[in-house]
């Protein structure tokens, strides 16, 4: 049940990283042609991925929880014995990104919504940059964590 919890913890991981990025990227481009790749990669209007990026990021978030409690006793003690302080403190900070990302949901709500305005251009890139660091930063130091010592070894 753990394993099948981590699984799609780490597939919602992903699709949030998709939908983050994606929307990161649109906040920061400048208004041109949508001629190369990039271009129309970050052409998408960022206000459609919002919800989604809300519900992905709670869902992680909950799905997290669900699983630290095994984390707790498998991969934290293991990390103890193997004296890996710096892996338990990546992880600590893992948990405080995500608790600050969690609590930073609704103003990213509040300069999202529509109809955009204008004048909140850049507290909507900001905030959008600040939640996809979290995103990836939470993502990494998850799969760097379980590469140490192996989840259900």
């Amino acid at each position: 049940m753990i394993t099948a919890l981590l699984i799609l913890h780490a597939l919602v991981a992903v699709a949030l990283i998709g939908a983050i990025t994606h929307q990161a990227i649109g906040a920061f481009r400048q208004p041109a042609p949508a001629s190369s790749f990039m271009g129309r990669f970050a052409a998408v209007p960022g206000a459609g991925y919002t919800q989604a990026i809300i519900l992905l990021f709670l869902a992680s978030f909950i799905l997290g929880d669900l699983v630290y409690p095994q984390y707790r006793l498998d991969v934290r003690t293991a990390l103890e014995d193997l004296n890996l302080r710096a892996a338990n403190g990546i992880f600590e900070i893992k948990e405080h990104f995500a608790a600050i990302g969690v609590f930073m949901l609704p103003a990213y709500w509040f300069y999202w919504r529509r109809p955009l305005a204008p004048e909140y251009a850049n507290p909507r890139k900001y905030l959008t940059a600040i939640l996809c660091f979290i995103a990836w930063w939470n993502f990494f130091v998850g799969h760097i964590l379980n590469n140490i010592k192996g989840f259900g070894q």
